[in-house]
């Protein structure tokens, strides 16, 4: 049998396939099984993002209600409900986390991914995704305003009026107001990308340069010139 066509083939395909098992998959357990995972407190443990900030000071008694003071334990509550709520849902499905290094994608969706943002308890399962019917969005946050998210779970034609996402009208209340679970993704959302040296100024409209003494105007002689 060996020595027929088929059972060359069959070997080879044998061959090939336990080659890429130990390539793909010994070697890399191998070599990343000592590395460390970043737990979600020690994420928190690192400062807030500015948006879960804004639902704080947006939303006060309903966050107070969630979760309570806007601080690193809280945060860390949100985003682990959170993440929860977006591979529950199936936000994957349409939306990858991987930027990858061809076809300029880091002129669409930022610089490109590189292996130690994933070493933490948020990216697992993975979620590198195969389709893009959304946007990427391991960059996503601060592109774009909490009220904008908002908008966008309620009503996706709100913002985009091509989209094809579902409305999500369950993480509001009867108020229309997000309730735990839309303020929990939505936290989760903006923490994507936070790490960036860049961020929240992705567009590099940093904060306004401090203005020198010598172009700053002279309060003095503009009112004796009045």
């Amino acid at each position: 049998m060996f020595e027929t066509k088929s059972g060359i083939f069959l070997i080879a395909g044998l061959g090939f396939f336990m080659l890429a098992f130990v390539v793909m998959a010994l070697i890399p357990i191998s070599i990343y099984s000592g590395e460390s995972e970043q737990s979600v407190e020690e994420i928190a443990a690192d400062g807030l993002t500015h948006e879960f900030v804004d639902l704080a000071e947006r939303f006060p008694e309903k966050f107070n209600e969630y979760f309570g003071k806007p601080d690193p334990k809280s945060y860390a509550v949100a985003l682990r409900r959170g993440h929860k709520i977006y591979v529950g849902e199936g936000c994957w499905h349409c939306h990858s986390q991987f930027v990858r290094p061809v076809s300029n994608e880091e002129q669409r969706w930022g610089s490109v991914s590189y292996a130690s943002e994933y070493e933490n308890e948020l990216q697992r399962p993975v979620l590198f995704g195969t389709r893009r019917v959304g946007p990427d969005l391991i960059r996503e946050a601060a592109r774009r305003s909490n009220d904008w998210h908002i908008a966008h779970f309620y009503e996706p034609r709100y913002t985009v009026p091509t989209s094809v996402m579902p409305s999500y009208r369950w993480f509001f209340d009867d108020d229309g107001y997000p309730n735990r679970d839309g303020m929990s993704i939505i936290t989760y959302i903006q923490w994507l990308g936070s790490w960036q040296p860049e961020y929240p100024y992705w567009t590099g409209e940093g904060p306004p340069p401090a203005l020198k003494a010598d172009a700053a105007p002279d309060a003095a002689g503009s009112e004796e010139n009045v």
